[in-house]
């Protein structure tokens, strides 16, 4: 300041003609903003608080029951049942044997569905849900037989009732890996028995499951499960459709919707529209064990090696046996060694040959279509026990009945049809995929299925 006093005073003057300049300039707009600047008012109010002290303590005061549930045994006697369950009480014990209605609770196949609320070792209700006592109602409805007390009173007189109710359907997803059949990873999938029949259907002329399955294959279904008051039934023999599935077989992806056009019967098609659905089915029964394919194999009866033209299905004398194709009636009768026999004539100047009935549910010059009745299985003819022999012919000549699913036609969708299932597709085929991450995410952190 002592050597350059004027310099000084000049930089503070420049520095205080700036601030003043700044002022004026903003000044002006500060006033402008005020004016058109909204008004803010802040506003109080107390809000109540809900009353949790007095939801605590009614909650606390509930009365909670809770239930045992469990499955029927086929070893079960009422004293181990009701120990199963929990239940030390002779009364209950003694009115399930003595009354007509309590006393089918010991009756009818094992693997039925039991809920019991018991308090103190005493019995209050218990609740038994089977499969429907009528068979026409198998697949829509079931048995509820219920065994309580009074007013729910530990102390009250025991009543029972048996009423037939309906079967409930959701959509239910699963998936697994093959390590020696399908039938086990869909035992250990959960998946019923049912339901893997139709997966074997519905992927058969594309899959040969007796002799091209591989262990590390894999499958995702989305399928209709029954429930019985909101739980999955236990019993087999009930199920609704598969919707959609997936087969992984050698590396190669198979799909399948479940799709119905106006006017048509329902069917299944890939993601792409094309139809599952062949001319002819890969089997006269459904899936099933097979004894003897298309080869030569030494004969039990006539003790030498021989070619086997046909194939042959163990199944139990009765089984139905259906018509692979849509044809007319050639011969239906008795022949030698094939006993009591069906022959259908189909179009192309091929023919089906269905050998060893027990029956037969057809006559000659009768129109058929596929998956029609025909007859059941026995062991009629040179029969060493009950089977199916099946045999297909083209121009009289013997060939491969898989080779002919695998090569035959297949149904397609109008233009409009197919527009309705692609949009459909879109939004099943997430399902599929979701079944497979959970599938890969099964398999990554070990072994699934043993």
């Amino acid at each position: 300041m002592h050597r350059h006093p004027r310099r000084l005073m000049a930089a503070t003057l420049v520095v205080l003609a700036g601030s003043a300049a700044t002022a004026f300039g903003v000044a002006p707009l500060a006033a402008d903003d005020s004016r058109i600047a909204p008004t803010i008012q802040q506003i109080e109010e107390a809000l109540p608080l809900p009353q949790l002290p007095e939801q605590v303590a009614a909650l606390d005061n509930a009365s909670l029951r809770l239930y045992r549930s469990a499955l029927t045994h086929p070893s079960d006697t009422v004293d181990s049942l009701l120990r199963r369950l929990g239940v030390d009480d002779a009364q209950a014990a003694q009115f399930i044997r003595a009354d007509a209605v309590a006393s089918q609770v010991m009756t009818g196949r094992s693997g039925r569905m039991l809920k019991a609320i018991v308090e103190e070792g005493r019995l209050v209700e218990l609740v038994v849900r089977g499969p429907s006592q009528d068979a026409e109602q198998l697949d829509t409805h079931f048995t509820r037989i219920t065994v309580q007390r009074a007013g729910g009173r530990p102390d009250g007189e025991f009543s029972a009732r048996a009423e037939q109710a309906p079967l409930q359907v959701q959509s239910q997803v699963a998936s697994g890996t093959i390590q020696s059949s399908l039938y086990q990873a869909t035992d250990d999938a959960k998946v019923p028995d049912a339901i893997a029949n139709q997966m074997a259907e519905i992927f058969g002329s594309e899959i040969d499951f007796r002799r091209e399955l591989r262990k590390g294959d894999a499958f995702s279904v989305v399928y209709e499960a029954h429930t019985a008051d909101g739980e999955p039934i236990t019993w087999g023999g009930s199920a609704g459709k598969v919707l959609a599935a997936r087969f992984i077989n050698q590396g190669k992806v198979h799909d399948a919707v479940w799709f119905q056009e106006p006017g048509r019967k329902a069917a299944y098609y890939d993601l792409s529209g094309k139809s599952k659905n062949k001319s002819f089915l890969a089997s006269p029964l459904a899936f099933s064990r097979v004894t003897s394919g298309f080869a030569m194999r030494f004969h039990p009866i006539l003790q030498r090696w021989k070619a086997h033209l046909g194939v042959d299905y163990g199944a139990p004398t009765g089984t139905p046996v259906r018509s692979v194709g849509d044809g007319v009636v050639a011969f239906a009768g008795v022949q030698n060694g094939y006993g009591n026999v069906v022959q259908v004539q189909h179009s192309g100047n091929r023919m089906t040959v269905y050998a060893h009935l027990s029956r037969i549910n057809v006559r000659k010059g009768q129109a058929i279509s596929q998956g029609d009745n025909i007859g059941a299985v026995g062991a009629t003819g040179w029969a060493t026990g009950p089977h199916l022999h099946f045999e297909f012919k083209v121009n009289g000549a013997h060939v491969d009945p898989m080779q002919i699913a695998r090569a035959s036609e297949s149904t397609q969708l109008s233009p409009v049809a197919l527009a309705q299932f692609r949009r459909m597709a879109v939004l099943t085929a997430p399902r599929l995929d979701m079944a497979d991450q959970m599938q890969t995410a099964g398999a990554s952190s070990g072994p699934r299925f043993e």
